[in-house]
């Protein structure tokens, strides 16, 4: 009698189990999701338990009898890099009440969807995605989509080969070439100057000290060596003769 009555309980308490169905759209980052790998699959993960969906040929990844709770979704391919996304399964506010005294109640359980990423505290919640609810054959299924974060997946790096365009961006190379081009241009430059700039040109290049019409430095002659150690130099007076000139001694 009691164990009869234990089984009625349990056959009457309603079970909440759900059928998820993760689609993989066609986007920018993936135009075909045809191309995806056999190898991709999809897994939802939460503290008790865990669910593994292979990639079917749909492009979907199907999940039956997920009980309610809150699972971390990831989608594991090969050639790219899928955003993890927070699925929320839990009861509704209002429930179905049964028809008869022998019918068991029915629950039906609701689905949320979020963004999140890798560090992210968990109450924390992302960009909302859209969930849709479908039946097929007869039965209640909640479908979302899960898009790539990026491109295709790079393991190797190609090897730049020589580029001459890229040689000709080189800053020393391009020092280079300012430089020459002022060396070589430069005369072509005073031939076809105006023969009057070009007099007045040559007037002020003789008066600069450079062309040597100026007196010459008197510091190129100064030597510190000498002045050091106490003696004359070559057209110049020491500390100690300048002071016996002025008539002032130690």
């Amino acid at each position: 009698m009691r164990i009869s009555s234990l089984l009625a309980v349990l056959l009457s308490t309603p079970v909440l189990s759900t059928h998820l169905l993760v689609n993989v759209p066609s986007s920018p980052q993936l135009l075909f999701p045809s191309t995806l790998p056999a190898s991709t699959s999809a897994t939802l993960t939460t503290l008790s338990h865990s669910y593994c969906a292979p990639l079917r040929a749909d492009n979907t990844f199907s999940f039956r009898n997920v009980t309610s709770g809150s699972y971390l979704l990831d989608v594991h391919a090969h050639t790219h890099f899928f955003l993890p996304l927070r699925v929320d399964i839990h009861e509704p506010a209002h429930h179905t009440p049964p028809t008869k005294k022998t019918d068991p109640a029915t629950t039906t359980p609701e689905v949320e969807v979020w963004g999140t990423f890798r560090g992210n505290e968990w109450a924390n919640k992302g960009e909302v995605v859209a969930v849709k609810k479908i039946v097929e054959q007869g039965k209640e299924v909640w479908t979302f989509d899960a898009k790539p974060a990026a491109g295709e997946k790079e393991y190797f790096i190609v090897r730049q080969g020589f580029s001459p365009l890229g040689l000709l961006k080189n800053p020393m190379i391009l020092i280079a070439g300012a430089s020459m081009l002022v060396v070589f241009g430069m005369p072509y430059l005073m031939d076809n100057m105006d023969p009057e700039m070009k007099a007045e040109f040559e007037e002020r290049q003789k008066s600069s000290t450079i062309g040597g019409g100026a007196a010459a430095n008197p510091l190129q002659n100064f030597d510190a060596a000498a002045w050091l150690a106490g003696s004359s130099g070559s057209g110049t007076s020491t500390p100690k003769k300048q002071l016996a000139e002025k008539g002032i001694t130690r």
